[in-house]
């Protein structure tokens, strides 16, 4: 529309000024040419600028009447052309070929059918002006032309309706594309947010919404660059430099902080330039949580690195076990001799009893680089549970009144794994749990489901899982030592050795099952995740019991 805005002006300008140029020549003749190049001159311009108004600001919801009232002033304008230029001897004009013009673009613009109807009325209008002008009856050159418009308007018809057919399938499709693209970017896992150059949104979809939280709705066409640069600073810093100065940001790291919520995300973005006038450069960023990732990528972590302590702790095991027990059988034989008095006989009782001391550490050493799987075979955590209590509640290190409530469904959980190496993870957990709880104090044993949330997004269970909670309620983990503590030899109790946690994690891992913890400062809760047998591979197994067991 906008060109045939300019070749509309540019005709009428063209004849008015022909008509102007004339009337020098032979004012009294050309007057009454020059008042209708005149009129129609000012209709043009008239007409034109409204138009374009009507056209800024209706983009996009044109009504078909808009185009025939177009199509039908082009027609009079061309007529006003026509009767303005036309040779009264010959009866044509140079400018009849406008008609053509008038009729072609109307088959693009016109539903099926248009150009016919536009074509009839240029016929109408040009018989109408050839009547009134010449005196003669027509000539050959007037039925020529009608002829052409007529085989215009149906080539034209034709065409218009190949093109509309072509056009609506096309339509259709990028439509089915558009549907597609909005479905996946609303559902998709990652927030998307797309700005202007002038840091204005454009686009925000329901993930960015969550992931932000906040209503970006409310921000579309309005800055939106300092409201997220308040919540995610490197996510507003990506998109600002991609906008101005046409830096991609790959694979990012970022951090989301709000009132309720703190966690990490991974920012993308790119950026595409506009063409300086119609369209602006604009930056999208794709966003996500990536706590699940980052918590996966440390479980990895740990694994290595305890992998690697394992083999260093057999290998120096073995190297001082052997000596110390050399050491230990010399000295109990040299406190015997006749030779030795009471002095030597009590340094001699002291070597003996910090060598059983360190016999001891070190065969937790092996124990802790033994953890293998040697045997499979399904097992119920009810029973498995409570060999693990009993054992705990014998503990000497247990606070006086110190209880522990479990309840574990009989045969509804089982496992497929090694008995004595569940059983020394569970015991162990249970036993920090204990000595973290303070007289007359409870540690709650959960066995369940667990939940997305327990496991996190990027891990899945094919056969189902089981999540074992031990709660206690002492005074918490510090934050500071909580990435440390499944590292073998770190300890914060008198006296201990490092390894009870970082057993638990080799047990675990081994069977394939995962290890997390949460601590507050009114407790700490360890959680097991477990691949459970699925229920038509378990076999005929032996009901254990018929109740919850609750141990106190």
């Amino acid at each position: 529309m906008r060109w045939v805005y300019v070749a509309r002006v540019s005709i009428a300008s063209a004849i008015f000024l022909a008509a102007i140029l004339a009337s020098l020549d032979q004012p009294l003749e050309d007057s009454t040419k020059l008042l209708l190049a005149s009129l129609t001159f000012a209709a043009t311009l008239l007409v034109t600028a409204v138009s374009l108004i009507y056209s800024r600001f209706n983009r996009g919801q044109r009504h078909p009447t808009f185009y025939y009232l177009q199509t039908s002033f082009d027609l009079l304008l061309v007529t006003a052309v026509v009767h303005l230029t036309r040779d009264s001897t010959a009866g044509t004009s140079q400018f009849a070929a406008l008609y053509i013009l008038v009729i072609a673009i109307a088959s693009l613009l016109l539903p099926a059918g248009g150009a016919l109807l536009v074509a009839l009325l240029g016929n109408v209008l040009y018989v109408a002006d050839s009547f009134f002008t010449i005196d003669a009856s027509f000539s050959a050159a007037v039925w020529l032309q009608l002829g052409v418009f007529a085989f215009v308007a149906l080539g034209s018809a034709f065409l218009s309706g190949k093109l509309q057919e072509v056009g609506a399938g096309t339509e259709a499709e990028l439509a089915h594309v558009r549907l597609q693209a909005a479905d996946i970017l609303f559902n998709i896992r990652s927030g998307v947010l797309t700005v202007d150059g002038g840091g204005h949104l454009l686009y925000a979809n329901p993930m960015a919404e969550h992931l932000l939280g906040v209503d970006l709705e409310d921000f579309i066409g309005k800055p939106v660059l300092e409201e997220i640069r308040r919540i995610a600073s490197e996510l507003a810093d990506a998109l600002e430099r991609s906008v101005q100065n046409r830096v991609r940001t790959t694979r990012a790291e970022g951090m989301i902080a709000t009132v309720e919520k703190r966690f990490p995300i991974g920012v993308t973005t790119t950026y595409t330039d506009g063409d300086g006038r119609r369209t602006d450069r604009t930056a999208t960023a794709i966003f996500q949580d990536i706590s699940d990732q980052k918590r996966i990528d440390a479980l990895r972590l740990r694994a290595e690195r305890l992998e690697g302590i394992a083999e260093l702790s057999a290998s120096l095991a073995h190297e001082i076990k052997n000596p110390l027990a050399s050491i230990r059988s010399a000295v109990e034989q040299l406190s015997h001799s006749p030779f030795s008095g009471a002095d030597e006989r009590s340094l001699a009782n002291l070597v003996m009893r910090e060598s059983d001391r360190l016999s001891r550490l070190l065969s937790e050493f092996l124990d802790f680089a033994r953890v293998r799987v040697a045997r499979l075979e399904p097992l119920d955590l009810s029973t498995l549970m409570a060999g693990a209590v009993r054992l705990a509640l014998s503990h000497p290190d247990k606070a006086e009144g110190v209880a522990i409530v479990s309840h574990v469904e009989p045969d509804e959980f089982v496992v497929e794994g090694d008995d004595d190496l569940l059983h020394r993870a569970l015991f162990n957990l249970l036993l920090n749990a204990i000595q973290a709880s303070p007289a007359n104090g409870e540690v709650h044993v959960d066995v369940s489901a667990p939940t997305q949330e327990q496991i996190g997004s990027g891990i899945s269970f094919p056969n189902g899982a089981v999540a074992i909670s031990v709660t206690d309620h002492g005074a918490g983990i510090p934050a500071e030592i909580r990435d440390r503590l499944f590292d073998p030899f770190f300890t914060t109790k008198p006296g201990g050795s490092g390894l009870g946690l970082a057993v638990v994690h080799r047990a675990i891992d081994a069977h394939r099952g995962l290890v997390f913890l949460d601590s507050t400062t009114s407790g700490t809760r360890f959680t097991i995740v477990l691949p459970c047998v699925p229920r038509a591979l378990r076999g005929e197994q032996p009901s254990l019991s018929s109740h919850t067991p609750v141990y106190t």
